[in-house]
């Protein structure tokens, strides 16, 4: 099976349409991001969905108040949890749970759901609105739905000068 074509079509969308996500939905997006690989097998990431409008208004605040996020009917943040890997290197937690992300957000697509990565937060202003401690790193916040818009492509180099 060819995945490259989901990947080439996946975008960042930033308009949604007012359709719910299952729970059903949700779970299957879960499911796929805790099959992510990680070093040692430590799975070091926690995900915190979100419906109530309410916190969606406060992370979109902590996130530079960018508005159009709250078009999404639901949020996944994906939080590195030092705690499971036990050994203090965050660096580690950053890496495997970024990865956890970016399975779901290539489930997302499999799913005919959009998905926006987002990320233009500091840990001291979003980790109080999501009540997490230090041993937690906020990797992303996910904004899921079925998307109002047709992103166009994005123009990237070549492979040719990508690889060295």
């Amino acid at each position: 099976m060819d995945i490259l074509p989901e990947i080439q079509n996946r975008r960042s969308v930033r308009k949604y349409q007012q359709k719910d996500v299952s729970d059903e939905q949700i779970e299957l997006l879960l499911k796929a991001a805790s099959l992510a690989p990680s070093g040692s097998n430590k799975q070091p990431w926690d995900f915190i969905v979100v419906r109530s409008a309410e916190m969606k208004e406060k992370i979109c605040m902590a996130d530079h108040n960018q508005k159009w996020m709250l078009t999404a009917p639901v949020f996944i943040v994906c939080v590195g949890n030092e705690t499971y890997r036990g050994d203090g290197d965050m660096e580690r937690v950053i890496r495997d749970s970024s990865i956890a992300a970016t399975t779901l957000l290539f489930q997302a697509e499999h799913m005919g759901l959009s998905a926006c990565w987002t990320g233009w937060f500091t840990q001291d202003e979003m980790k109080p609105v999501l009540n997490l401690s230090e041993n937690h790193y906020v990797t992303a916040v996910i904004t899921i739905g079925y998307s109002d818009t047709k992103p166009a492509a994005v123009k990237r180099r070549e492979l040719k000068y990508k690889v060295i």
